[in-house]
């Protein structure tokens, strides 16, 4: 009975993993579109940053999956790929091109997808006792850097909205 137990559990962990390593494709190609759109203004430094952040985060936790055994979901991260793909057609205020809204509407996507890895890194490091694999991660500073992560995603976000909203100038 324990070892169905301990079974069951640990499938659960495993589609848990594969669907935040999904969320982790999702925001590398976001990540990845931001810079390309933003590479030059005031938002761009911090983009760049914020993209080799989420490319070192995704490959600890493709190490901590390797660790524990979990393999990975290609159908998940396929789908996770289409559905970013499909978030680009968000009507942004005009017919072609990138718009200060596309920026922000990005912006916050990056912020829900920081908010939900700092939430992983807190769910494993408070579940680590009953997986000791887990125990050699140092969640502590996986959950600072989402938060450092998070907080500059916040101040540019509220500097978009200002852009995006700001009185059209008349010509």
């Amino acid at each position: 009975m324990e070892a169905a137990k301990r079974k069951a559990v640990n499938r659960r962990l495993a589609i848990y993993l594969n669907d935040h390593l999904a969320g982790s494709v999702v925001g590398t190609e976001l990540a990845k579109r931001a810079l390309r759109e933003n590479r030059g203004s005031s938002f761009g430094e911090f983009l760049e940053w914020l993209l080799g952040q989420i490319l070192e985060d995704r490959a600890t936790l493709e190490r901590l999956m390797a660790e524990l055994g979990v393999s990975h979901s290609r159908l998940k991260q396929a789908l996770a790929l289409a559905l970013e793909r499909l978030g680009r057609l968000k009507l942004n205020g005009q017919l072609t091109g990138y718009s200060p809204l596309s920026r922000l509407v990005e912006l916050e996507g990056l912020a829900l997808g920081v908010t939900g890895k700092r939430a992983l890194w807190i769910a494993l490091q408070e579940t680590a006792g009953a997986e000791p694999r887990l125990r050699e991660f140092d969640f502590d500073e996986l959950r600072r850097r989402a938060e450092e992560q998070l907080a500059g995603v916040e101040r540019l976000r509220i500097e978009a909205a200002r852009l995006a909203f700001a009185a059209p100038r008349a010509e």
